[in-house]
């Protein structure tokens, strides 16, 4: 494959423009507020973040190079097809569902981050326990997709991968330091608008060329493969159904996505956000879905692609730069790695920027310096930033199963986090020894269920397992039955200890976690005293800074959970959960 110089300057040209957007965003940061808000400004934007570009980086967060390239994967493979293509309906509920029931008791409370609801009601060390499955799955998808970039872009240039991956993330890395949430949305706005000219610039032309018959008729009838419609066997439902479930309730606890929910104007605002981006994710997939019904579609023998298809080739996972290159004139293969180029970014500077922001302030500073001034807390955050960019970067050059581990990962976040989540934020009385005794149990129903991406054998043989090769497959939808055990184990070990120290049963010396005891006796006492014991109380929790310059925000904004906020040292607690 000859070394293609426009296409080298193209990538230089795209990534010029993007990392000048991102200093611009950082000098708008810079004078967004007074320099006490700093760190919120970093993380939440100051929650100044209006609906075009809170739309366009919502939207940007989900379609990633994973994203894309996976849909156009799953429409691609023989036996698979349109029907397995999940992500594009399973994300986009996924932002429908968190928009209509999570975003607004979020927003309306004045979160920092998705980690203090956690640590407000359980505890600076349930919050540390949380933060790992998030952490990881956050670490995981960045360096999955930076992996995905470097694949991508030595298709179509001929450059080395490794060269690739890393300019494509100290570039990342750097207007994300420099510019926080600002410098992520405003170059998301430019990334997505990026991927959606330069996919449907391409589309046509592969349609049209002389090797790919009608997309169409291949949809229904076997031509060179099967039709690319694709079809569910009966074997496979619970299958199916438990791997949309977990996509569609899996997608929501990620603080990627709760950034952006925290940074709108109000709670409302975070709503119409949400669903904004649904209709986004479905639109954005629109093209994928049409390239990999092409590379189905297509006689790669008429085509200069060296082997008979990639399928065979393994190499099924690059289909979209696949098409981009053997398929396309040189020039709109060049649109289509910008394209795809700014997928990849528009991910993995949110996941980055999510994992440091979830570090600095519940880690560090709610965890262990609690006196930390707002410009020690910047530092640690720009800090995290370039280590966790570093060690992504350094998983997608080193390590050959990051997508297996990504996979992983993306499991503990719906089997752990979100049953979690929902107790903190819809039961009321659940408690540490649930919440642990919950994750426990989560954790441990998911690893002894194997994972065939990383040959891990299951200790636990659900009804349906069968052996590929040498991986195990469970049919049986272990991963929801995970979740829900998770859900219903953290409520009833929670009512349970309440129970047992309430009535007497169990001394209250034997509390040592707080959670029951000192929470009675906090229900009993005035209700303007907190005490503090292990939990992170309310005027610990950054005040709501309302965006006065909107009319819309002064009506939606919830007054009762800006009197909880305050920052004296005295609070009226209002609102009980």
């Amino acid at each position: 494959m000859a070394f293609h110089v426009e296409g080298l300057i193209a990538i230089i040209i795209f990534y010029l423009a993007i990392l000048l957007v991102g200093i611009w965003a950082a000098w708008k940061t810079k004078n967004s507020g007074s320099e006490g808000d700093r760190s919120e400004a970093i993380i939440v934007g100051g929650r100044d973040i209006g609906l075009l570009v809170g739309g366009f980086t919502m939207t940007a967060t989900w379609v990633g190079g994973g994203y894309i390239n996976g849909t156009a994967e799953a429409v691609y493979l023989p036996g698979y097809g349109l029907a397995w293509a999940q992500a594009p309906i399973g994300y986009s509920l996924s932002l429908v569902v968190g928009g209509l029931f999570f975003a607004k008791p979020m927003r309306s409370k004045g979160y920092v981050t998705m980690l203090d609801p956690f640590q407000q009601i359980y505890g600076k060390r349930m919050g540390g326990l949380i933060f790992i499955p998030a952490l990881m799955g956050e670490m995981f998808w960045a360096a999955a997709i930076f992996s995905a970039l470097g694949a991508t872009i030595s298709v179509i240039i001929d450059i080395n991968v490794n060269v690739s991956v890393i300019i494509s993330a100290l570039i990342a890395i750097f207007y994300t330091l420099v510019g926080g949430l600002y410098s992520v949305a405003y170059t998301d706005v430019v990334q997505l608008f990026c991927i959606f000219i330069g996919l449907w610039i391409s589309v046509p032309f592969a349609m049209s060329h002389p090797a790919v018959t009608d997309i169409g008729y291949t949809a229904v009838h076997e031509v060179y493969q099967e039709p690319w419609l694709g079809s569910i066997k009966t074997l496979d439902i619970f299958t199916w159904l438990d791997n949309f479930a977990l996509l569609i309730l899996g997608g929501i606890p990620w603080q990627a996505y709760f950034q952006r929910v925290l940074s709108s104007s109000s709670a409302v605002y975070a709503q119409v956000l949400s669903l904004l981006a649904a209709f986004g994710c479905l639109l954005m997939a629109l093209p994928a879905i049409l390239i990999g019904a092409v590379g189905a579609s297509a006689d790669w023998n008429q085509t200069d692609y060296d082997g008979p298809d990639p399928k065979t080739k393994n190499e099924a996972d690059m289909i979209l730069p696949i098409v981009l290159q053997y398929l396309c004139p040189v020039y709109i293969s060049f649109f289509g790695l910008g394209a795809v180029s700014a997928a990849v970014m528009s991910s993995a500077d949110s996941s980055i920027l999510s994992a440091s922001s979830m570090f600095a302030r519940n880690i560090y500073q709610l965890s262990f310096r609690q006196s930390a001034s707002d410009k020690e807390i910047v530092w640690v955050m720009r800090s995290t930033i370039f280590v966790f960019g570093a060690l992504a970067t350094a998983m997608a050059l080193l390590t050959h199963s990051v997508y297996g581990l990504w996979y992983l990962s993306s499991d503990l976040v719906y089997i752990i986090i979100f049953p979690q989540l929902l107790c903190v934020l819809f039961v009321k009385g659940t408690n540490t020894y649930g919440a642990i005794v919950g994750y426990l149990f989560g954790l441990f129903l998911r690893i002894t269920g194997g994972e065939p991406y990383l040959h891990l054998k299951p200790l636990i043989f659900y009804p349906g397992w069968y052996k590929d090769e040498d991986r195990y497959i469970q049919r049986f939808p272990f991963k929801t039955i995970a979740m829900l055990t998770s859900f219903f184990t953290n409520i009833g070990i929670s009512y349970l200890a309440k129970y047992l120290f309430e009535s007497g049963r169990l001394p209250p010396k034997l509390d040592v976690l707080d959670a029951v005891v000192a929470r009675y006796s906090r229900e009993n006492m005035d209700k303007t005293t907190l005490v503090k014991s292990e939990n992170i109380v309310l005027n610990e929790l950054a005040p709501v800074n309302p965006r006065h310059s909107l009319s819309p925000s002064s009506t939606f904004t919830n007054k009762e959970a800006l009197s909880d906020l305050d920052s004296s040292p005295e609070v009226s607690i209002t609102e009980d959960k």
